[in-house]
């Protein structure tokens, strides 16, 4: 039977383990994943033609990493933002009870929290020293994954979130007498994460 065109909508929400991965090995090996979450509306299109279909979403994501600041004792870097992901997802049914597919597509971030988090930092009579994080405003990445939709409303999905570019970078740099001294490059860093989310459609 031919597919016919359907719009439904619904509410989402999930977990996420960030992984957080640097261009410098010093920072890499200080860093530990975190659990997140993500929440909001979202909309399915199954398209006129079988199997086909686009998912989006408007989603508030909450994502976390613990980082060993050496003196500084342990950081953890907060991000918080909202996510929008567009996936094409291609699926083939189980009877009139479930349909399994698999998805893939692009996701825009929006930096809604705060931008700057110092990692460490100390000061003495003639020299002080800082490390700060900062995240970009916003941010592309890729999803990839499969889920299933039970009874044409319950769904689940579990899929890796592929940042494809730098979420933010770390900064270092030094004071010694009043003058800029010891001042490193930046340390990008990525935000990759897996997800699991489930979602009921009305």
């Amino acid at each position: 039977m031919p597919s016919q065109a359907q719009i439904k909508f619904g509410v989402m929400g999930g977990l996420n383990l960030t992984n957080m991965s640097f261009n410098k090995d010093a920072v890499e090996n200080a860093v530990k994943n975190k659990a997140g979450f993500f929440i909001g509306p979202t909309v399915k299109f199954t398209l006129p033609v079988v199997g086909l279909g686009i998912d989006g979403a408007l989603l508030y994501d909450q994502r976390e990493a613990k980082v060993d600041a050496g003196e500084g004792g342990s950081q953890t870097i907060k991000s918080q933002s909202i996510q929008i992901p567009i996936n094409v997802r291609y699926g083939f049914g189980i009877g009139s009870v479930a349909e399994i597919f698999a998805f893939a597509g692009p996701q825009f971030g929006f930096n809604i929290g705060s931008k700057n988090k110092t990692l460490s930092e100390w000061k003495e009579a003639t020299a002080e020293y800082k490390s700060e994080w900062t995240m970009n405003n916003s941010n592309l990445s890729a999803n990839v994954g499969i889920g299933a939709t039970i009874l044409g409303h319950l769904q689940a999905k579990v899929n890796y979130n592929i940042a494809l570019g730098k979420t933010g970078e770390v900064k270092q740099s030094g004071l010694v007498n009043g003058v800029v001294g010891g001042v490193k490059d930046a340390v990008k860093g990525k935000a990759n994460a897996w997800q699991i989310s489930v979602a009921y459609l009305f």
